[in-house]
C-alpha cells in the first residue's frame, strides 16, 4: 500500500490552521477593513496544486472552522468558501498554466464570489448592509496572491507534497 496519497496533509492542515489564526487575529481598527481573506487564499492555492485532494470538503470543513472562530452563523463560511473552491476546481487546469502574476485576475474574481455569497448570507440572515470598504479584501487578496502562491509553493516543495 503506498504511502503517497496522504503525505503531506499535515502540513495543509497546518497552513489552514495558520490561515485560521491570520484570520481571527487582532488588528488595529483601520487595519481590520483590509485583511485579506487568508483561509480563501490558502484554499485556492492547494485545490489548484492538488485538485484530487483539496477540495469542496476541506472548504466546507474549514468554513465551518472559521464559522466556529468568528462567532458567525453555523455554515456562512462554509457556504461562502465551497462555492469558489468548486469553480477552482473546474477551472485548475486552465488557471495552472498561467505564472502566479497572471493568476491573480482568476484568484481576485474568486475572492469577489466568496464576498458576495458572504453578502448574500447577511442578507438572508437579516443582517445590515456593509459599507463598501467591504470590497477591499479581495484587491488586498489579489494583490498578496504571487506571495501567497510562492510561500506555500516553496512549502510544499520542501515537504514534497503530492
Amino acid at each position: 500500500m503506498s504511502e503517497s496519497p496522504r503525505k503531506g496533509s499535515g502540513v495543509i492542515l497546518i497552513t489552514l490552521g495558520t490561515a485560521l489564526v491570520l484570520t481571527i487575529l487582532s488588528l488595529p481598527q483601520w487595519a481590520d477593513g483590509f485583511r485579506p481573506q487568508w483561509m480563501a487564499l490558502t484554499l485556492i492555492y492547494w485545490t489548484l496544486t492538488l485538485p484530487t485532494r483539496v477540495g469542496i470538503f476541506w472548504a466546507w470543513g474549514a468554513g465551518l472552522m472559521l464559522d466556529a472562530a468568528t462567532g458567525t452563523a453555523l455554515g456562512q463560511h462554509a457556504l461562502s468558501l465551497s462555492v469558489p473552491i468548486y469553480l477552482m476546481l473546474e477551472l485548475h487546469r486552465r488557471i495552472r498554466l498561467f505564472p502566479p502574476l497572471q493568476q491573480t485576475l482568476s484568484v481576485w474574481v474568486l475572492l469577489l464570489v466568496e464576498r458576495l455569497l458572504f453578502l448574500w448570507i447577511h442578507g438572508a440572515t437579516g443582517q445590515p448592509t456593509p459599507t463598501l470598504a467591504y470590497w477591499i479584501p479581495p484587491f488586498v487578496g489579489m494583490l498578496l496572491w504571487p506571495w501567497v502562491f510562492i510561500l506555500l509553493r516553496n512549502l510544499s516543495r520542501r515537504f514534497a507534497i503530492t
